[in-house]
């Protein structure tokens, strides 16, 4: 299948054929029809498989045909930086075919709100929003949705796991019910189920794509280590000049500053991202790591969800992940668009239970690599005795509780070091 068989308008494959595409992914696909022909649509697919693409694609072309241009989409995301790179893609995509679009995220100034609330009266095809900023427009009565006929919640389990499903709630009642929705997630847990119910007709189509599954092309490695062996074997990996484009995440901002203090002097091109920085700040930062002027990135999970940058070719979990999807989608910053990748994670001790959990939740065994022996001895690799003790320690560990049974045979990947 190529784009021509959607016989989308001629401007509009322009625009694609000028940012690169060349041939649908899966998702594309099977979401691109359904949105063509006015369906609801609940997709739930992992992250860099081209959903962005899935759903702007058939909505600009849909713009494009409108008999008459007005207020047309909306679409709701989790961070400003997923928003902005959705801004971007529409900017590109509806190049040779004029369509606007506007990003509302909140974290920025006057003169920033004054501009979004100005392009609003001027008239946009598409407005792509965080919840909170657009129900501040909303609340003051800066936005007629009358005409609106498209709805799209991206990363709608992210959304939730921030505590916007009230939001969410509250934006649905200033829309028409007469519209459109399409609603991408890259998990479907229950209570994304019952928004997706709530919000979608009776007769909308389902699409499942990879659910929870890294893509095939990422080589996934583990490295078995005391707190005290990560920085000096992260210095050692990264020298590998291969690695041209690196991600790190840590679980906490705290630990970004401190461990960019620790590689400034030998990695000079890195920079951390977080939540203390200007919105400016962090705009730059990650223009410099599109453009390749920047080597390393290091942040926390805000950039594992939303941030399109074709090339990474690393990315370490310096602190491994607390949920398993939160690994799915770290891990899936590389081996986009086809591309190859590797994604290693430093498990210590304390996360044994949860790299478990991970390796059950993909169904496999992910490779554990032996520290080199410079780095002293590592620590033996016995999750499900790690459980297994600290459930005995009484209810407050009672977490380890939906880690699986603690009867389980040791895990067939386990090295035991001495």
């Amino acid at each position: 299948m190529t784009f021509d068989d959607f016989k989308f308008d001629p401007s509009l494959m322009d625009g694609l054929y000028s940012m690169g595409y060349k041939n649908p992914t899966p998702i594309q696909q099977q979401s691109i029809p359904v949105i063509l022909n006015h369906k609801d649509l609940i997709a739930c697919a992992q992250t860099g498989t081209g959903k962005t693409a899935a759903y702007l694609l058939p909505i600009i072309d849909h713009i494009i045909r409108a008999p008459k241009r007005h207020l047309n989409a909306l679409i709701i995301a989790p961070t400003r930086e997923l928003v902005l790179q959705i801004d971007q893609q529409i900017d590109g995509m509806g190049y040779f075919c004029s369509v606007g679009s506007i990003a509302i995220y909140g974290g920025n100034d006057g003169i920033t709100w004054e501009k979004q609330k100005h392009a609003l009266r001027e008239g946009v095809d598409i407005i792509c929003a965080t919840p909170g900023r657009l129900i501040a427009l909303l609340q003051n009565g800066d936005i007629n949705f009358e005409h609106l006929q498209h709805l799209v919640l991206d990363e709608a389990d992210r959304m939730l796991d921030m505590g916007f499903f009230d939001d969410i709630n509250t934006i649905i009642n200033y829309l028409p019910k007469e519209r459109q929705t399409v609603m991408f997630s890259a998990t479907m847990p229950p209570k994304i189920r019952m928004l997706a119910n709530k919000i979608t007709k009776p007769d909308a189509e389902q699409i499942n794509i990879a659910i929870s599954k890294p893509a095939e092309a990422i080589v996934q490695q583990a490295y078995v280590v005391h707190d005290s062996q990560k920085e000096p074997l992260l210095k050692t990996i990264l020298k590998n000049e291969d690695y041209q484009s690196v991600i790190i995440f840590c679980s906490t901002k705290e630990s970004v500053k401190q461990l960019e203090k620790s590689l400034r002097k030998s990695e000079p091109s890195l920079k951390a991202f977080h939540s203390d920085l200007e919105q400016g700040e962090r705009e730059d930062i990650m223009r410099e790591f599109k453009a390749k002027k920047l080597r390393i990135l290091i942040g926390t999970d805000i950039l594992s969800r939303g941030i399109d940058v074709d090339g990474i070719s690393l990315v370490v979990n310096f602190d491994a992940p607390p949920d398993p999807e939160d690994y799915i989608h770290r891990i899936g910053r590389t081996a986009r668009a086809s591309k190859t990748g590797v994604a290693i994670t430093f498990i210590n001790q304390r996360d044994q239970g949860k790299f478990s959990r991970i390796e059950d939740l993909m169904g496999r065994d992910v490779e554990k690599v032996p520290v080199p022996e410079e780095f002293g001895p590592a620590p033996e690799y016995n999750p499900h005795a790690n459980k297994k003790a600290a459930f005995k320690k009484g209810p407050a560990k009672g977490k380890f509780r939906r880690g699986g049974n603690d009867s389980k045979p040791p895990h067939k990947s386990g090295i035991h070091r001495k």
